[in-house]
């Protein structure tokens, strides 16, 4: 009998056990009206008196032992659970109704002019938002103290002339063409700085996208016939554009693209000013002056550039009055655009 005491003894010392079902059913087996300290118990009413002694103060051991390890594990299974319920949380709780997020409409756009882009064979060009002088402007055809280059209020960093925020993504292409060689076909998506007075119309902060073509023979009609394709690709087959004579350091001849106004149908409203067009890009032949700046021989290739403010063409596609709306995080502006993809 003392044998199978000691083994017992064993046998609830190397029991261990998380789980609150398994302590409970070695519970059952061991101190249970038909465990086996019962069983231990029934056979100890036939031992030998004289042997009874040593053999009570086994089995007292044996219950005492029982007793407080199957109490110290269900205490430490309990514990456990209950700091697992309070990471997880209640898991019979109904779940909360998520909603999920959307893109921002200058991301909508973005993706979708440069997709269109994209397929017609230009490539992604990227570029840094604290730029130099000769970045931004000099190798652009701007001399020092050109009246052109107070066409945009610039930021500069530190006061210091020859720091800013770049004004244009312009910068992006003089960098692509420095190290590389024609055929040259980019377009160059970036947020763009300038000390502007915010109004419906206007932003110091705005993203713009600008593209560069060049190569052997390139002429404006392949500029015009791109930017209508464009036009058409992005507003619908019954855009129209129309292109005005204007100035630009960088390019000759140069020009602004009117796009029909799909807000009011060409009726004229606040955003196009009555007009019933809206200025969307400014475009033009590369200035030979800047393509000898980058070292392209400017004899043998030649190119056109544009570059339009991702804002104004989101105005047109979404009938968005406001520009400020963009900037402003509202998200009863934002939720308008959750089934957008």
């Amino acid at each position: 009998m003392i044998d199978k005491i000691n083994d017992l003894i064993q046998k609830v010392e190397a029991f261990k056990s998380q789980a609150v079902p398994e302590i409970e059913e070695f519970r059952i087996r061991i101190l249970g009206k038909k465990g086996e300290l019962n069983a231990l118990l029934e056979e100890f009413k036939t031992v030998a008196p004289e042997a009874k002694r040593e053999l009570g103060q086994k089995i007292n051991q044996l219950k005492t032992l029982a007793t407080e390890k199957i109490a110290t594990l269900k205490k430490m299974a309990e514990e456990q659970s209950e700091t697992a319920a309070q990471t997880i949380g209640d898991m019979t709780r109904p779940g909360s109704a998520e909603t999920a997020g959307s893109r921002h409409p200058i991301s909508l756009v973005r993706k979708q002019i440069l997709s269109i882009f994209e397929r017609m064979g230009y490539t992604v060009a990227d570029g840094p938002e604290v730029e130099d002088d000769w970045h931004v402007f000099s190798a652009l055809n701007f001399p020092p103290e050109h009246p052109a280059r107070d066409m945009q209020d610039t930021f500069f960093i530190e006061k210091n002339p020859d720091v800013l925020l770049r004004t244009h993504t312009s910068s992006i292409q003089i960098r692509t063409m420095e190290r590389q060689k024609p055929p040259i076909r980019v377009v160059c998506p970036g947020r763009v700085f300038r000390n502007e007075a915010i109004s419906y119309r206007a932003h110091c902060i705005f993203h713009q996208v600008e593209g560069l073509y060049v190569d052997e023979n390139v002429s404006f009609a392949d500029l015009k016939q791109s930017i209508l394709y464009f036009a058409k690709e992005m507003f619908g087959e019954q855009s129209k554009i129309r292109l005005r004579p204007s100035y630009f350091p960088f390019t000759e001849p140069s020009g602004e693209v009117d796009v029909s106004c799909n807000l009011c149908g060409g009726k004229g409203c606040n955003v196009c000013k009555g007009t019933g067009w809206l200025e969307i890009m400014g475009c033009g032949m590369v200035d030979p002056n800047v393509l000898e700046a980058c070292g392209i021989d400017s004899k043998k290739y030649s190119g056109f550039a544009f570059g339009m403010g991702i804002e104004r063409v989101a105005m047109l596609k979404y009938g968005v009055k406001d520009l400020r709306l963009y900037f402003e995080n509202d998200v009863r502006f934002l939720h308008q655009f959750d089934a957008v993809l």
